[in-house]
């Protein structure tokens, strides 16, 4: 059974998580929250959920692939650690799913895997993405090799559909 990681913190989006694990689950995928410890978090909307293990149990190998939720205070947050930066990128240099929607183009920027790539995320942040080198495009989702990304959560749907497609393709 292929592992799919999934990073956040308190201020995620809740579709933005809650949708992508349970797509995953009836596919067949074990997914694993991560985050900075496992002490219960909360969604933007205030629903909680306990992490399965904390970011620095977690061994990127394990996994056939990472979603960054998104939520402008959850991946603001997790780009300031090291650890979760370092995750993210030993996914995206193994060529491994790298999925990120909304706000979490901020991690892909504090872990330095977009200049030249093509990406979209939430609209506030288009600014910062072309910045980091990013060539932005203004649509539902955008794949460039293993990197899927997507604006909103009204996404959520081309976003899973994209990224279950590159998950059976592994």
């Amino acid at each position: 059974m292929k592992k799919i990681a999934i990073l956040a913190t308190d201020g995620y989006e809740d579709l933005e998580l809650h949708y992508p694990r349970i797509r995953l689950h009836e596919a067949g995928y074990e997914t694993h929250l991560i985050s900075l410890s496992t002490e219960i978090i909360k969604g933007k909307h205030g629903y909680p959920i306990k992490p399965d293990l904390a970011i620095k149990d977690a061994n990127p190998e394990e996994y056939s692939g990472v979603i960054l939720p998104g939520g402008s205070r959850n991946p603001d947050h997790l780009r300031r650690y090291s650890s979760i930066l370092d995750f993210v990128r030993k996914i995206d240099d193994e060529s491994k799913l790298v999925g990120a929607i909304c706000h979490a183009g901020w991690i892909l920027i504090s872990a330095n895997i977009v200049e030249g790539r093509k990406a979209t995320s939430y609209f506030a942040i288009k600014d910062d993405m072309i910045n980091a080198g990013v060539d932005f495009v203004d649509q539902s989702v955008v794949i460039d090799k293993n990197l899927i990304t997507s604006r909103t959560p009204d996404d959520l749907p081309d976003f899973m559909k994209a990224i279950l497609d590159f998950l059976q393709n592994l």
